[in-house]
């Protein structure tokens, strides 16, 4: 069966078609600026990319584009859209409702749409792609949330300290994201070990320009660092991570802040590490300059490798130990220095890191030495793979 896997965003709308019997990548792309001056990239293994402008007002006109070039008589993949036996949809917040995967209902729409309190950009955005796809195509539709891979979480990790009335009027809790991804590098590296699921324990390190880590005892998640939005944690690229929440009343009394967008301004589009550097969120960027000497630079890197260290040591500890830490994400798997500082930062606990085998980027990889009691492994992530896995079993009655 072929699952055509589609990320739609408030203007955007990228996509993958998978060919299940050898879950390889036939086609992908992504349509940009969705609403304005749109961009159309298509890519297929092999062959020269296409790019082009083209006129796409809505997400309807979007995803017929992307239906029209994969049956295209010169560019296109399939014979048929018929040959698509379902569709995979990555949507951000489940809430508790979704601990799994699920087959779209109306029911699942409607729960959906609720939860766009807790996602506001991201739930309505990816609910009309759903809808878009039941328009144009007559197969299931699957959603897949970042957040049901965390709902395995006990109270006392999901809980804050406030008083208990907001959970329960509100549901605010600790939800986490990036959870398909988390998902997958954690059974990649189960694998690796070559234990039972329930003997390991591993943290997993999502790091990009939305970062976040959990805590993956015995195959289901622990812990997480991202909240009831993915604000919390690290610091990113534009936002602030874990902050004392007392700086916010105090820049309100100084007349910085008046607003509740204000306040989401500064945290989720200024700070982080454009916030420290006052130059770019781009953490190869951020590199360069640290290279030619830049102080705010250099303190980037050394607070995210900080960060990093006491995310990865504390998650050790909620778990009782760790046999593997994983890399992933776009500045996991590509930023080898830091990797070498959390090494040399477990370096008391016999962590080693191969220094030529740490070079290496794109590819899954052990970085530890054969000595090091604590695995150290690369893993680029795969969300897209999880998600065509997920719609699959679920069309198939297998889950």
């Amino acid at each position: 069966m072929k699952i055509l896997v589609i990320n739609a965003g408030s203007s955007s709308l990228k996509f993958q078609l998978i060919d299940m019997e050898n879950e390889q990548v036939i086609a992908k792309g992504i349509c940009e600026e969705i609403g304005g001056k749109s961009g159309f990239k298509f890519k297929v293994p092999g062959r020269e990319d296409y790019k082009a402008a083209i006129d796409m007002p809505t997400h309807a006109e979007a995803l017929k584009l992307v239906l029209d070039t994969l049956v295209d008589e010169n560019m296109g993949v399939i014979k048929s859209v018929a040959e698509i036996g379902a569709v995979g949809h990555r949507v951000v917040h489940g809430g508790e409702r979704f601990a799994c995967s699920v087959l779209v209902t109306d029911e699942v729409e409607e729960i959906i749409a609720e939860c766009a309190d807790l996602a506001p950009l991201h739930n309505p955005a990816n609910l009309n792609g759903i809808v878009v796809c039941e328009q144009l195509m007559g197969v299931p539709q699957v959603a897949v949330f970042d957040t049901s891979f965390h709902q395995t979480m006990p109270e006392a990790s999901y809980m804050y300290a406030i008083p208990y009335e907001y959970y329960e009027q509100y549901k605010i809790r600790r939800y986490g994201f990036h959870g398909t991804s988390h998902r997958y590098v954690s059974e990649r590296a189960i694998a690796h070990l070559g234990k039972p699921a329930d003997q390991c324990n591993i943290v997993t390190c999502h790091l990009g320009n939305g970062a976040s880590f959990a805590a993956v005892k015995g195959g289901k998640c622990l812990d997480t660092s991202m909240g009831v939005t993915p604000l919390e944690g690290i610091m990113m690229g534009t936002r602030s991570g874990n902050i004392d929440p007392a700086i916010i009343p105090y820049l309100m009394r100084k007349g910085e802040l008046t607003t509740a967008d204000d306040i989401d301004k500064m945290m989720n589009k200024k700070s982080g590490m454009l916030g420290i550097s006052g130059k770019t969120s781009d953490n190869q960027e951020i590199g360069r300059l640290a290279e030619s000497g830049d102080h705010r630079a250099n303190l980037c890197e050394d607070m995210y490798s900080h960060q990093i260290a006491k995310f990865v040591g504390s998650y050790m500890v909620a778990m009782g130990g760790a046999d593997a830490i994983v890399f992933t994400g776009g500045i996991g798997e590509n930023a080898g220095h830091y990797r070498a500082k959390l090494g040399e930062k477990l370096a008391f606990l016999g962590v080693k890191i191969d220094a030529e085998k740490n070079c290496i980027r794109g590819e899954e990889v052990e970085i530890s030495t054969p000595d090091s009691p604590i695995k150290v492994f690369v893993i680029p992530t795969n969300e897209e793979l999880v998600i065509a896995r997920d719609t699959l079993a679920i069309v198939e009655g297998r889950a």
